[in-house]
């Protein structure tokens, strides 16, 4: 008999599910994301805490199953992406709890180096090698610009502000954990007790850091030569199916796993294991991950892309052949980091009592009266690329109701999907006809129909709605030979529900988008900005006001 346990990490919540041959789940459990908030723009995640969560989980998650822990057989991975720490993995000595992928700390840094002149010169220098060699990897590099949302600056603020990890540093006593290299170590050595694990990464998830190039398939040598983050710092970055994940340690998980013999099977990224949750195998596939953020994935195939516009070029995933020869899949990735944190905002406000309220919410008006949102607590990414947009509300009037302005925050999550979804076809030269949604926020069918009629795309929701984890469980199976082949991971997907687009809206809705994006100038570049020192002391503000 097979069972896989699959464990998920993400931003708000960590599952397990436990899944036999079949695919079908068995058991389950869900733990709440302690989601720490020591400053303005600060989000971290104590990190034993979070490991008590990751054990808990486990074990609850085979006690619904009704099984023991020798009954499972295999185990996969899918984490967050972009979440770091550092520490002494020999000594269990944390300089700092992990900074989230939603962290803005580094907010000066940006600053400073996007309008710095080492960015500038690498730019120009870029283009210049670009229309000397065509290559798509100068070309990238002729617009790159740093970004809160990579490891990059928020690492070398740690590495700045950090008196323990500098210290450490000089004696090459630190080192850098991905939350997938972390977790793997945690499992793979016993919470520790084998210090002779090696230190690795997936690759999906070194390559969406900022400090890899994925043309070169290697850690990037800018990260020594501008920011001075020296390359043995980091994991060792390793494929999919990688071979030597080894086993589950018999004391990782607590007395009752002393006997277990647990092979590792895959380790992966959220976003590309929603992609295989989502099936998107072939050059041309899309998903859209609604969930915290929004993440849109095309699949470019053997193509790594280049963009001009703020998509990012990443892995897909990577397997080795029988003579070891990298087998390489790329795709192109738009994000953008306020979805689900909207909704929450909105809930704590007092809009709605529950998410799933919102779609009637939504439909019980019209339209939103003359309303726009502007969801942009983390910035707006791609096409706009302004980290310092800020968030509101305009065209409020005294007949404004709580009903519109409900609409108008669902409104503005699809629309900066829509503009995802165009910018990509504009840049690949694909026609995006269909798409498949996951996560939390596809649950909602105002949103899923109001994209469908946006785009003239049809909108696909399987029936579960849990691609990251489905997807880490594919890779599982593919790797151990249980689904050894895309064609029968295709048999396993059911659709809930397709959204068809309603070509008679599509014109109302497209000056909707238009009107909105004129509000977007409203709120361009006009962020208040405010430091504060290490007591959470407000020292200083400024407001930069756009046109």
């Amino acid at each position: 008999m097979v069972f896989v346990a699959t464990l998920d990490v993400g931003t708000t919540t960590v599952r397990c599910f436990i899944f036999n041959a079949k695919c079908e789940v068995l058991g389950s459990s869900t733990e709440r994301v302690d989601l720490l908030n020591p400053q303005p723009g600060y989000f971290e995640i104590e990190p034993e805490s979070l490991w008590r969560k990751i054990v808990k989980v486990i074990n609850a998650a085979v006690v619904e199953a009704r099984l023991k822990p020798t009954d499972i057989t295999s185990f996969g991975l899918s984490t967050q992406r972009c979440t770091f720490l550092t520490w002494n993995h020999e000594t269990q000595e944390y300089y700092h709890n992990f900074i989230t992928w939603k962290d803005l700390r580094a907010n000066e840094l940006v600053d400073q180096w996007n309008a710095g002149m080492a960015i500038k010169s690498l730019n120009i220098v870029s283009y210049g090698l670009y229309l000397l060699t065509r290559s798509n990897r100068f070309l990238a590099a002729s617009v790159l610009k740093m970004m809160n949302g990579q490891i990059t600056l928020r690492l070398l603020h740690s590495l700045e502000n950090n008196p323990r990890l500098r210290e450490a540093l000089k004696r090459k006593k630190a080192r850098v954990e991905l939350l997938d290299s972390w977790i793997l170590y945690k499992l793979r050595s016993g919470n520790g007790i084998d210090k002779n694990i090696d230190h690795i990464s997936d690759i999906t998830s070194a390559t969406a850091t900022g400090l890899f190039d994925p043309f070169t398939l290697s850690w990037s040598p800018l990260g020594k030569v501008l920011f001075g983050i020296e390359p043995w710092l980091l994991p060792k970055v390793v494929d999919n199916g990688y071979r030597y994940f080894g086993h589950i340690h018999p004391n990782a998980l607590g007395p009752e796993w002393q006997n277990t013999f647990i092979s590792i099977e895959a380790a992966v990224s959220d976003q590309t294991a929603a992609l295989w949750g989502s099936q998107c195998f072939e050059r041309g596939d899309v998903k859209i991950t609604l969930g915290t953020g929004a993440f849109l994935n095309l699949n470019t195939g053997n193509d790594c892309h280049a963009s001009l516009m703020g998509m990012y070029p990443l892995v897909a995933w990577q397997f080795r052949d029988i003579q070891e020869r990298a087998q390489t899949v790329y795709c192109v990735e738009g994000a953008s980091h306020d979805m689900g944190t909207v909704i929450e905002w909105a809930q704590q406000c007092g809009f709605f009592t529950s998410p799933m309220e919102t779609s009637a919410i939504a439909e019980s008006v019209s339209d939103t009266n003359g309303v726009y949102f502007i969801p942009s607590f983390s910035g707006l990414g791609p096409p706009i690329n302004d980290h310092r947009a800020a968030s509101g509300f305009i065209g409020i009037t005294p007949s404004t109701t709580r009903e519109h302005l409900v609409r108008a925050i669902l409104e503005s999550i699809v629309f900066r999907i829509v503009q995802l979804c165009e910018t990509v076809e504009k840049e690949s030269k694909y026609t995006l006809r269909l798409l498949r949604v996951d996560g939390g926020v596809s649950h909602n069918d105002f949103v899923c129909q109001l994209l469908a009629d946006a785009t003239g795309s049809c909108v696909e929701r399987a029936t579960s709605i849990e691609s990251s984890i489905l997807g880490a469980t594919y890779m599982v199976g593919y790797n151990c030979g249980l689904w050894n082949s895309f064609d029968k991971l295709r048999r396993l997907r059911q659709i809930e529900r397709t959204f068809m687009p309603r070509p008679e809206y599509y014109t109302s809705i497209r000056k909707h988008i238009v009107i909105w994006l004129k509000a977007i100038e409203r709120f361009k570049n006009c962020l208040l900005r405010s430091r504060w020192n290490q007591s959470g002391i407000e020292v200083e503000a400024s407001e930069s006001i756009g046109s």
